[in-house]
């Protein structure tokens, strides 16, 4: 044991491992000079003497400065948050983050003297950091092991095939002033970078129209949305969430500093020449992170004609008679998402010749169309709806757009328009077309300018369509078949089939049609309206004049061998 002199000259980690006869108080006192020669601590002058085996160490270090001690070995290192933390910072002072929980960062240390690490981390994560000691030979091990596991889930995730992918031309929509911090564009590393770039790929090959990526409490869950329909692709560590956010939000000019409230912004990726691809950016904050959607917007994937829509010969042949009408309404009603606006841009491209001026308004325009005067809504700036429908009247047009009627006010100036000497075409959210009216009279639309605008009201639905290269005939009892709407007649010959799946298909199917309930407003039902009815009265009229609901005109394509019933179901069950 140290001598009364020499114990009274040492102090803390010093004298507690000449106490625990760690090391020899002639030792201790080289050390300690040598420290103070060094400007150095003396647990790092200690660590680098070797004079102590490092498990000692650090456990005489803990007992001093009452940290906990930690056993790295028996620690998952796969699921250590290594991303919140700069390389060079964890090359710099020897530490690894082990576990995030809410604001706060539980660090592996070696040296729990290095108050400049501890600050230096919660500068640059902005979170609290709770020291936790580590043996510093373990701990350069975990962190080595960390960052192994960490590269192997990027090569899982990007997959071999990773060259050129760090390289594609992605851009933020031109129009968009809002910058971003470049020191936190620097943070975001490489394989993030051909992480997005692969995720945003994969989604244009599978036809998604939506990427969402989703952080939870223990896990980072990224789905496509493929036919309308979402599908799981990804889960990468949960840690990676906020780079991958923070990736999608600078390649689409969205303050990355800003995670407390919704942002929107909009970017583009050039695959060639000829086809380029706008994106949709959404961010959401939720009690995780920030949610991120990412919609599709492929202009060359819309070059759709009337027949690829799906419309059944006779309301081919209304939807074609009310749009050559030099006024009045038409109205495409139906959910989000259920392809409104293609069909509205399949009339408008067979109305885009030159002797019409054509005007839109959308939230916001999602399909690029030369000699068509598009308009997107900006309420910051108050330009909505109704603002630029006031525009439009001023701007000569023959052909009017409206992306949605929403209020009131839209829905009088629509109705004026098409009264005096234009053709509008708008969208609702209604369930179906008999809906549509009473939607309008809720509104506060009178009943006489109801029927004497609208020409005609279209509800329609997508329904995905069986894959041609693995559908299966199947057989399905007559009972249910009956159920579902057929008639005895319909099911005596009746071939359905259904479902497989392969390589060419998602479960089975493979794109999108419509099904359509055209619902033209003739003479009689416009008496009907005027006169004030119910939602059921024009159902039974509409009935009587031929009009298909959205479950007959499905079934139509179950006959045809198009879809499967179940997927009439799914979308037809109201």
């Amino acid at each position: 044991m140290a001598t009364p002199s020499t114990a009274f000259q040492l102090s803390g980690l010093a004298l507690r491992l000449v106490r625990a006869d760690l090391l020899e108080e002639e030792a201790a006192e080289l050390l300690h000079r040598g420290a103070s020669e060094d400007n150095r601590s003396f647990f790092t002058q200690a660590a680098k003497s070797k004079k102590i085996p490092a498990d000692q160490l650090s456990w005489a270090a803990s007992e001093e400065f009452g940290l906990p001690l930690l056993d790295i070995v028996a620690l998952d290192l796969e699921q250590a948050p290594i991303n919140l933390v700069a390389d060079g910072l964890i090359e710099k002072h020897n530490v690894l983050p082990l576990y995030r929980r809410g604001t706060k960062l539980f660090l592996a240390i070696s040296d729990p003297t290095d108050r400049r690490a501890l600050e230096d981390i919660k500068f640059h994560t902005g979170l609290g950091v709770e020291p936790v000691l580590v043996d510093q030979d373990r701990l350069a091990m975990a962190i080595d092991k960390a960052r192994e596991a960490n590269d192997s889930v990027y090569t899982d995730l990007v997959g071999d095939d990773e060259e050129g992918l760090e390289d594609i031309d992605i851009s933020a929509d031109e129009d968009d002033s809002r910058k971003t911090s470049e020191a936190t564009v620097e943070q975001i590393d490489t394989p993030i970078v051909r992480f997005v770039n692969k995720m945003l790929l994969d989604a244009i090959k599978k036809s998604a129209s939506d990427i969402h990526i989703e952080p939870y409490e223990k896990k980072l869950r990224v789905r496509f949305r493929v036919d309308g329909v979402l599908h799981e692709l990804a889960s990468p560590p949960v840690n990676l969430a906020g780079r991958i956010a923070a990736r999608v939000k600078i390649l689409s000019k969205l303050d990355i500093a800003e995670r407390r409230v919704p942002q929107d912004g909009r970017m583009k990726l050039k695959l060639s020449k000829n086809r380029t691809i706008d994106f949709r950016v959404s961010t959401l904050p939720t009690l995780y992170g920030e949610k991120v959607v990412v919609r599709l917007l492929d202009t060359t994937g819309n070059n759709l004609g009337l027949d690829d829509l799906g419309l059944v010969d006779f309301q081919q042949e209304h939807y074609i008679e009310a749009i050559k009408k030099p006024y009045g309404m038409i109205l495409v009603t139906g959910p989000t998402g259920s392809g409104k606006t293609v069909t509205q841009y399949v009339a408008l491209s067979m109305l885009n010749v030159a002797e019409r001026n054509i005007c839109t308004v959308e939230d916001p325009v999602e399909i690029n169309v030369t000699g068509i005067n598009q308009v997107n809504i900006n309420e910051r700036a108050n330009l909505t709806f109704a603002s630029a429908l006031r525009a439009f009247l001023r701007q000569d047009p023959d052909v009017i757009m409206v992306g949605e009627i929403r209020d009131l006010e839209t829905a009088d100036i629509a109705i004026k328009a098409s009264q005096t000497g234009h053709l509008v075409l708008s969208t609702l959210h209604t369930n179906d077309a008999p809906s549509t009216l009473n939607r309008l009279i809720n509104m506060g639309v009178a009943p006489f300018n109801i029927a004497s605008a609208v020409h005609l009201i279209m509800a329609q639905r997508l329904v995905r369509r069986l894959c041609n290269s693995c559908k299966q005939a199947m057989e399905i009892p007559k009972k249910a078949l009956l159920g579902a709407g057929f008639d005895s007649g319909d099911i005596k010959n009746l071939e359905m089939y259904g479902p497989v799946g392969c390589d060419v298909c998602t479960d089975g199917y493979k794109g999108r049609v419509g099904i359509y309930q055209v619902m033209p407003i003739s003479e009689e039902m416009g008496a009907l309206i005027m006169g004030g009815c119910t939602q059921h009265e024009i159902e039974e009229l509409a009935a009587k004049e031929g009009v298909l609901d959205l479950r007959e005109a499905g079934l139509l394509k179950v006959k045809d061998g198009t879809t499967s019933l179940e997927e009439v179901e799914r979308v037809t069950n109201l």
